[in-house]
């Protein structure tokens, strides 16, 4: 065989090999970077720009928390519920987490389990003392906590067994509170899911805003 056809015919070089390979992995790493950099500026930023910005645009209210407000400062949110003291006030579920957000949860005790079993009827004979009801007659989400803690909702019944302490705490008409509360029940959702039910943080709320019985 003529040996320069043979010499063009030979392997290439390892150097030429290499410079090759390399060029190789240059031109697959480019396209991963320019598509990871897009996708973070694209959903990393643009998306979260733009979804805040309609949230804020189209529900103004619900994108700061649904806060409630008296005489410019933040008293809460309606959908996070809190400790109230005093007969003045309705009271919301009772709390595994203490009301704290940063540390929502339940309790996780069993149904079988004999420290829930005395802590629901330790809370029962508190509600029926405080409320001046008899123990058949305490609704149990007065009593048994929520999934979260936060719940800031009661069933009307819950909210109608308060209705006296709270008038006689506030010298307030009693056909007044249980207007206000009316006024604070919700149906179901879409009037399909769920059970009619009030929020005791917009209804405390209110109560707070009436003027004294007698004031003019």
């Amino acid at each position: 065989m003529n040996r320069s056809l043979a010499s063009s015919l030979s392997p290439a070089s390892p150097s030429r090999a290499t410079a090759t390979s390399t060029l190789q992995q240059d031109g697959a790493w480019r396209p991963a970077i320019v598509l990871g950099l897009g996708s973070l500026l694209l959903l990393g930023l643009a998306y979260a720009v733009a979804a805040t910005s309609a949230s804020r645009l189209l529900f103004p209210a619900q994108a700061d928390g649904s806060l409630l407000l008296r005489d410019g400062q933040v008293r809460g949110s309606q959908l996070i519920a809190q400790p109230f003291v005093g007969d003045g006030y309705f009271q919301a579920r009772p709390s595994a987490a203490n009301y704290d957000p940063m540390a929502a949860a339940g309790s996780n005790l069993a149904r079988s389990n004999p420290a829930l079993e005395e802590r629901v009827h330790e809370a029962t004979q508190a509600v029926a003392l405080r409320e001046g009801i008899t123990v058949a007659q305490v609704p149990g989400d007065l009593v048994t906590q929520s999934g979260a803690g936060m719940d800031p909702e009661l069933s009307p019944a819950a909210a109608a067994v308060q209705v006296a302490r709270v008038a006689r705490s506030r010298g307030l008409p009693l056909d007044q509170v249980q207007a206000l509360v009316k006024a604070h029940t919700q149906g179901p959702q879409w009037g399909v899911f769920g059970q009619p039910r009030v929020n005791v943080m917009t209804l405390n709320a209110a109560l707070d805003a009436q003027p004294p019985h007698g004031t003019p």
